[in-house]
């Protein structure tokens, strides 16, 4: 997998966060769905239930603000 994803996974696994891992690359299917759900092809999608937030930097982005409560939500990569 791409670098991105795996420091997304790795960013993900240092703050406790725990998430569901979709592999685009051998299940066309679920590629299809996600291409459908965030518009975009690049790799990390990362969705916060079911919503898309983007990629790795706004990953990144979102955990160091202080505004962002991590309580009750689903993470996908």
């Amino acid at each position: 997998t791409c670098s991105y994803c795996h420091a997304a996974k790795d960013l993900l696994n240092q703050q406790g966060i725990s998430y569901q891992e979709v592999d685009v690359v051998n299940d066309s299917e679920q590629a299809q769905q996600l291409l459908a759900q965030s518009g975009q092809r690049t790799v990390p999608q990362i969705f916060i239930d079911e919503k898309s937030i983007g990629g790795f930097a706004e990953l990144s982005k979102l955990l160091s603000s202080s505004e962002f409560d991590l309580t009750n939500v689903q993470f996908s990569i």
